[in-house]
């Protein structure tokens, strides 16, 4: 194709993203320096740390991240990286922690990130650290869910400007948190992104997903920095029952699969510029009925089934990408408008880059 492969697209007659941004080596470093560190990240629920000391580990595309409370109940979040050498702070979610501790070589953070001690460092400004800090990220919180930004990145009230529209009665402000998978996938996090963007294969990879799902009513609509795709749902009632279904994708790498009474996330984490692992996290109403506690696994099994159809068609893309014999092909701007409203954000950020 000729052209700039970066030129900004109208909808219609829009061609997916050149597959240079799935397969160059560069790829990794420019996703990291022009996306994940311009957006947010989604990193847990407030739930999961209702009291000081409380925290979470957990990976992001921008780095490893400890998610607190702190004494004054505030919630902090700062990279997992010691000062000193790079060791991690913490190895795992933990409970009541009154400071966090390197373990490598043992220096000790006040929950509010200061350094308090170092092993035969001490006094600590005799050694020059008086001061020295923990990398702090930005936190905001939307309906209990917690998310963090470097800063510089767009504010967060233009980032999530249009998220309470679609919500409708599905808010998972209250949830629990219930569990953590996740499915390691031979292919790009873009690959990943992008079927998820899109009903389109739904009818032909999701037999069992397209039975609950209008597809006829099937509506996909884009805002500024997410995308929503909505169907009435049927179901049986030990599974969903009906009512709507929500998915949120949340650029660039979060989604949000809203249904009656339960919230999937899915985080895309790039570990290569042909892997990428998907965080499944599970937040469900309160409910330790039997009937509740037979909903959420009935629930995890259908989950599992149509990741697995999405595993299969995104590693069969990504070799598709890799052939060369590929050329971007014309999306659908009926069922394809949230894939080429993810590629333009790509485009510009990458455009950006380039200028820079």
């Amino acid at each position: 194709m000729a052209g700039d492969p970066l030129a900004p697209q109208p909808l219609r007659g829009a061609r997916a993203l050149d597959p240079r941004f799935y397969t160059a080596d560069t790829m990794r470093v420019l996703d990291r320096d022009a996306v994940f560190r311009t957006t947010w990240h989604l990193v847990g629920h407030a739930g999961q740390i209702p009291e000081a000391g409380d925290h979470l580990v957990v990976e992001t595309a921008l780095a490893p991240v400890v998610v607190l409370r702190t004494v004054d109940g505030t919630i902090r979040a700062f990279h997992n990286v010691c000062r000193h050498r790079a060791g991690p702070l913490a190895l795992c979610d933990g409970k009541g922690a009154k400071a966090l501790h390197c373990k490598y070589h043992g220096w000790t953070y006040t929950l509010d990130g200061e350094l308090r001690s170092a092993p035969e460092m001490t006094p600590l400004r005799e050694h020059g650290l008086e001061g020295t800090r923990l990398h702090g990220l930005e936190v905001a919180v939307w309906h209990d869910l917690v998310f963090v930004a470097e800063a510089g990145a767009v504010p967060f009230p233009a980032y999530s400007a249009g998220w309470e529209g679609p919500l409708r009665s599905l808010s998972p402000a209250g949830y629990r948190f219930h569990r953590r998978i996740h499915y390691d996938v031979a292919c790009n996090w873009k690959v990943y992104c992008d079927n998820y963007l899109e009903g389109y294969h739904v009818p032909h990879i999701h037999p069992g997903l397209n039975a609950l799902l209008d597809y006829r009513q099937y509506v996909t609509e884009a805002g500024d920095w997410f995308s929503f795709q909505h169907s009435p749902l049927e179901s049986a009632d030990g599974l969903y029952g009906d009512g709507d279904a929500v998915y949120y994708f949340l650029h660039p790498n979060t989604m949000l699969n809203l249904l009656p009474g339960r919230l999937q996330v899915n985080r895309v984490i790039p570990l290569g510029v042909d892997r990428c692992r998907v965080y499944f996290e599970y937040y469900y109403r309160p409910d330790d009925s039997p009937e509740g506690v037979a909903r959420r696994e009935a629930d995890h099994a259908f989950s599992h089934e149509v990741q697995l159809e999405d595993l299969g068609i995104c590693e069969h893309v990504q070799r598709g990408l890799e052939s060369g014999a590929y050329e971007p092909g014309v999306l659908n701007p009926l069922r394809e408008n949230a894939v080429h409203h993810f590629h333009e954000l790509l485009r510009r950020a990458y455009r950006e880059a380039r200028a820079e």
